[in-house]
Order: C-alpha cells, then sequence, then structure tokens
C-alpha cells in the first residue's frame, strides 16, 4: 500500500516542486511528458511505495509480474545526471534495510505505448555500497 503523502510537501524525486505540482498528478493518472518525467514519478513511487503505480508504468514485455516495496529501503534522493530523447541516466540514493548506503546508478530507457511513456529497461552501473 502506498504511503499518503502531503501534497505541499517537497516532491520526494528532488525537483523542487511540491508533490502536489510535481509526482502527485502522474500517480493520480496523469501522463508524463516525458522520459525524465516519468521517471522521477517512478523514483517517488518506488519511495511512497506505490507498486501498483511502478507496475503500470512499466513496460509488458519487461514488467515483473510482481513487486514489493516493503522490504525497509529508504530511498534518500535522486540526482538526474543526463536526459536526452528516451534515455535518463541517474543515481538514486538508498538505505537498505540493514542500514547501509546504496548508490544505484542507471541508464533507463522509455518508450511510447498507447500515447504514454514506459519504462522499458535499463543498465546499471557497478554496485556502489556505502556510497554518500
Amino acid at each position: 500500500m502506498a504511503l499518503a503523502y502531503p501534497p505541499f510537501k517537497s516532491c520526494p524525486c528532488g525537483s523542487g516542486r511540491s508533490y502536489a505540482h510535481c509526482c502527485g498528478p502522474l500517480h493520480a493518472g496523469g501522463r508524463a511528458a516525458t522520459p525524465e518525467a516519468l521517471m522521477r514519478s517512478r523514483y517517488s513511487a518506488y519511495a511512497l511505495g506505490n507498486a501498483r503505480y511502478v507496475l503500470d508504468t512499466w513496460h509488458p514485455d519487461t514488467r515483473p509480474a510482481t513487486l514489493d516495496l516493503r522490504d525497509g529501503t529508504r530511498y534518500l534522493g535522486l540526482r538526474v545526471r543526463r536526459s536526452a530523447g528516451n534515455h535518463v541516466e541517474f543515481t538514486a540514493q538508498l538505505r537498505l534495510p540493514g542500514g547501509e548506503r546504496y548508490a544505484l546508478r542507471e541508464n533507463s530507457e522509455f518508450v511510447q505505448l498507447e500515447g504514454r511513456w514506459v519504462y522499458l529497461d535499463g543498465v546499471t552501473a557497478d554496485a556502489d555500497p556505502d556510497a554518500g
């Protein structure tokens, strides 16, 4: 179950805008205008435990059957490194259930499916445990 998130608070994606003016409308059914907007909204959905949104915005050919976001991972921050065309390269700072920090760096690919951007897949860089 997704966490309730106050609409006036800063969006978890780190855009600097309020949740109500950033990822909130996408989580409520709106369409992302760009791959970067979709990637940011997916990060926020992970942070808020909104597995349904993550799965709904994943291409059916690469989407897992289920997704459990209740493992205790905390999402600490997002940095978009590059966004061009249908690719977005980002680093997500996480605190894993055991307490260790981890930086996930990925170059994600997005495609249009029935007029909506969806996540297709991504290539991750080497694991970065204890990243700060």
